[in-house]
């Protein structure tokens, strides 16, 4: 067994493998880079170097530090984690030529399964279905069309080399073809510096499906059943179960076995998933369900597929790693129940899933939930890295049971002063459509209406609200709001303010038991700021009287005008990064740029007066 492993990774991952390698008796090494010094996993592991400043760049991508840090520690193994440099053929060879063990897909895997249109011939060759498509050579516009119309449309244009939702274009009818392939090859130049496509089939009711699949040095492969990773939001998951709701014995047993036909087929060893596109407007059906890709990797929805086989991944990996053989045959693993994983995400559903950074003053989660988290309380969310907070793994006899319990645990999530999508999270889980098992990719778009929170509180909000304020208003209005929880009937009318805004509330009837703590109460997933109504109240300024503010914590990457400068309706002013994501401001009307306050480089907290236009004089 491996006795030393530097886990080239940061955050939730890296305790993850921490807990077991701990478990297995496993000296870990931690690398952080700079702004990481003070988190957890840096903490809990036995050893920690520092190896660069924040952008990854510098740090978590840099293949030379990682492997010097290991040397220095005197590690015997590197483990990726996933993401960073998990799939990087390159880092992976260079681990293996410095006389370390990677825990990882061999690099001839790795490259194998790299590109979606060779890893597509591969898997024809290898027998297993494909989506119906065209993987040629032959790149022209005139014979990519062709293709196009022989297949039918709708059809998708992928980058070969593409990934996380780039280099990709849905084509409804032959006249837009060429304009969609020059966006797309344009896009893929940009991204992957290749501007190669395939052509496929558009699946109009497509279901996510992907199998657990693992290899040893001993020629053994098996599969540890499928995964729904189905529900989406631009092309990212966000709610990941097992085993796939609709999945009969035999179409489990065409899919995995495929699945484990498609890893032989590039002598894999260690942890993999093989990733299926299946149709499912007429339920799931094996000759209905094609390879898509191969994440080469462990993925981060992992724990639901460890929840329903009682098997730790991460063992698995590490005893592979080291020589020995799968610690199960394929007939002594079994389903166990239904598990659910939801990615609580530092972003706010309100304002169109902006991200969302700073100190995580509360940081609380139901006692009977799995929490996978990277942060604590006390922690903060840095606009660095990946914005997910935390998973919520559930584990039940039926699937109906693990959504409520999946609901359940995001309602009960407490986070503040962070935004964060666990509202969201708990409508999704508690969806009607969801819990009858009535989902596909599109899901989140087609019910976003009633996923997402608005922006004003509920009536069950504010009721809980007054009912907090009411015994604090003959003496001390703050004592009944710190650690109260409210849960008495009471009837009577208060003036509270929820968020920045007055309400007078008739309070009557049994309350739903909020939490309150430090001014802030906490129900059904969201987090909402509350106190008496005060005297010298001033409703929040906005778009409408001119004011430009920070929708988000980040940095100003641009600034587009200058004071004193005339405008037009919807002219760009500044720009805003956070967590790779970018954020224009517009004006909102004609008028002239005064009071310009941001500057290039600037970190900024949400609601930060950056500008003001005034309106353009009539006339």
């Amino acid at each position: 067994m491996i006795e030393s492993l530097l886990i080239a990774n940061r955050g939730e991952i890296a305790r993850r493998i921490i807990r077991t390698a701990r478990r297995l008796g496993i000296r870990t090494i931690a690398v952080h880079s700079d702004v990481d010094a003070g988190m957890p996993f840096v903490r809990e592991a036995d050893d920690a170097v520092c190896i660069g400043t924040a952008p990854a760049t510098d740090s978590y991508l840099r293949q030379d530090r990682l492997i010097a840090a290991a040397r220095e520690t005197g590690a015997q193994a590197i483990h990726p984690g996933y993401g960073f440099l998990s799939e990087n053929a390159e880092f992976a060879e260079a681990v293996i030529s410095a006389g370390l063990v990677w825990v990882g897909a061999p690099p001839a895997a790795i490259r194998a399964m790299g590109l979606k249109d060779a890893a597509k011939e591969r898997m024809i060759a290898a027998g297993v279905p494909v989506t119906p498509g065209y993987l040629g050579a032959d790149q022209s516009t005139a014979r990519l069309q062709a293709e196009a119309d022989a297949i039918g449309y709708p059809v998708l244009i992928k980058a070969v080399a593409g990934g996380g939702g780039k280099g990709m274009r849905k084509v409804d009818a032959p006249a837009d073809f060429a304009a969609m392939l020059e966006s797309c090859q344009r896009e893929a130049a940009a991204s992957f510096g290749n501007t190669q496509v395939l052509i496929e089939k558009y699946i109009l009711s497509p279901r996510h499906i992907e199998v657990q699949v693992f290899g040893d040095t001993h020629g053994n492969a098996v599969h540890l059943f499928e995964r729904d990773c189905s529900l989406q939001r631009r092309h990212q998951k966000v709610i990941e179960e097992a085993p796939a709701p609709g999945m009969d014995a035999a179409t489990r047993a065409a899919v995995c076995d495929a699945a484990v036909k498609a890893a032989r087929a590039v002598d894999y060893v260690g942890a993999g998933t093989i990733e299926f596109i299946a149709d499912g407007s007429d339920g799931l059906r094996a000759d209905h369900i094609w390879f898509m890709e191969m994440n080469t990797r462990l993925q981060v929805e992992h724990p639901v597929t460890e929840a329903i086989t009682g098997q730790d991944l991460v063992e698995w990996q590490l005893r592979v790693a080291s020589g020995e053989p799968l610690p199960k045959r394929q007939e002594e693993l079994v389903i166990d129940g239904w598990a659910m994983e939801a990615r609580l995400y530092a972003e706010n559903p309100a304002t169109g899933f902006l991200p969302s950074t700073g100190p995580l003053d509360r940081l609380r989660f139901p006692a009977d939930v799995r929490v996978d988290s990277g942060v604590e309380e006390g922690g903060e969310v840095t606009p660095f890295y990946d914005p997910m907070i935390a998973k919520l793994i559930v584990h039940g006899a039926t699937r109906r049971e693990a959504a409520s319990r999946l609901a359940a645990a995001a309602r009960g999530t407490q986070v503040w002063p962070v935004r964060t999508n666990a509202a969201f999270l708990a409508r999704a889980a508690s969806d009607a459509d969801f819990v009858a098992g009535r989902i596909d990719t599109g899901f989140i778009e087609r019910h976003a209406d009633r996923l997402i929170p608005g922006t004003e509180p509920s009536p069950l909000v504010l009721a809980e609200a007054a009912a907090a304020i009411l015994p604090a208003t003959s003496g001390d209005p703050w004592t009944a709001l710190r650690g109260f929880r409210a849960n008495a009937p009471s009837v009577t009318r208060v003036e509270v303010e929820v968020g920045d805004k007055p309400y007078l509330i008739d309070v009557g009837g049994d309350h739903a038991g909020a939490t309150i703590a430090n001014g802030v109460l906490f129900l059904e997933g969201e987090a909402w700021p509350i106190g008496p109504r005060r005297a010298d109240h001033v409703a929040g300024s906005g778009e409408g009287d001119g004011a430009i503010l920070s929708p988000m914590p980040g940095r100003v990457i641009a600034v587009l005008v200058a004071d004193g400068q005339t405008v037009t309706k919807g002219e760009r002013l500044l720009v805003l990064e956070a967590m790779k994501m970018e954020q224009a401001l517009i004006a909102p009307f004609d008028g002239v740029v005064a009071d310009l306050k941001a500057s290039e480089g600037a970190q900024v907290p949400e609601g930060t007066p950056l500008a003001r236009i005034e309106r353009a004089a009539e006339g």
